[in-house]
């Protein structure tokens, strides 16, 4: 039996393929190496995951968010060998994952915009290029971390008209101790940031929001897609939960960098089961 799994910061979609090619959808908490170690994987997989997958897994397929190299890779790998200890256990970065689901065995751009963002160039099997997506501090521009840290920033600030600085007080209650104490002492940061991006999603009618996002955006692409060579020469793709749920402004800053038609799904998880299925067909 196979087992593919995509995951993010916040959640992790997994696909059990059977011998006879039924397949199960599992889901577990987000699993990134930069801020979890093996053993906190492992308990939590232990837990969570073998219950529903049983031990007779022979391959492991991950696409992750923060693994940047063989050191963060090898995190998971072992978290999962020692569930799995028959398994081969292959990982590879969560952008590799959107390619393949997006484009399958044929070239494009593709990005991720959830958490985090990221954006690459894919030949068809591989990744040939892309650009350092730098994490919620130093880049991933327009990812629901980024957007939420700037949102904040506006709001404490008083930035935001303040008609919405009401609304935004009375749903989240925050204090700026609070919010400094989470951002930089507390795990996970950047999920604490990116729950406010659905805010702006809630109030998209509004100038405020629609410029905002739109601004994001326009930083993503010209921070990362404008970087790679030849760019307009590829179709380009979305994943993630940003791009899904803004949609509409993402398709129209596409068409302002050239790129007249744009793919985007939410999950990315069914495409990279499909992917899967046709490597064997």
């Amino acid at each position: 039996m196979k087992l593919i799994a995509d995951s993010g910061s916040t959640k992790t979609a997994w696909k059990l393929i059977g011998n006879s090619g039924e397949i199960k959808s599992i889901k577990t908490l987000g699993i990134n190496p930069f801020f979890r170690t093996e053993e906190d994987i492992f308990q939590e997989l232990e837990k969570q995951l073998l219950p529903e997958t049983g031990t007779e897994i022979h391959e492991i397929f991950f696409y992750g968010t923060g693994i940047i190299n063989a050191e963060k890779g090898d995190i998971i790998k072992r978290a999962l060998n020692r569930i799995y200890p028959k398994a081969s256990i292959e990982t590879y970065t969560d952008v590799l994952g959107a390619a393949r689901a997006l484009f399958g065995n044929k070239p494009g751009i593709a990005c991720i915009l959830g958490t985090g963002s990221n954006v690459c160039v894919y030949d068809g099997e591989k990744i040939t290029g892309g650009v350092s997506p730098l994490g919620f501090v130093l880049g991933d521009e327009g990812s629901g971390a980024v957007m939420g840290r700037k949102l904040l920033g506006d709001y404490f600030k008083e930035i935001m008209p303040l008609y919405l600085r009401e609304v935004f007080a009375k749903r989240f209650n925050l204090t700026r101790a609070e919010v400094l104490n989470r951002v930089y002492r507390a795990d996970k940061p950047n999920q604490y940031l990116a729950q406010f991006t659905p805010f702006l999603s809630e109030h998209i009618n509004l100038a405020y929001c629609q410029e905002f996002v739109q601004q994001n955006f326009m930083e993503f692409f010209e921070r990362n897609v404008s970087k790679l060579p030849d760019y307009t020469s590829y179709p380009i793709g979305f994943i993630g939960s940003v791009a899904w749920h803004f949609s509409e402004i993402l398709n129209s800053t596409a068409k302002t960098f050239g790129f007249e038609q744009t793919t985007i799904i939410k999950d990315p998880i069914d495409g990279l089961a499909k992917y899967y299925n046709n490597q064997t067909e």
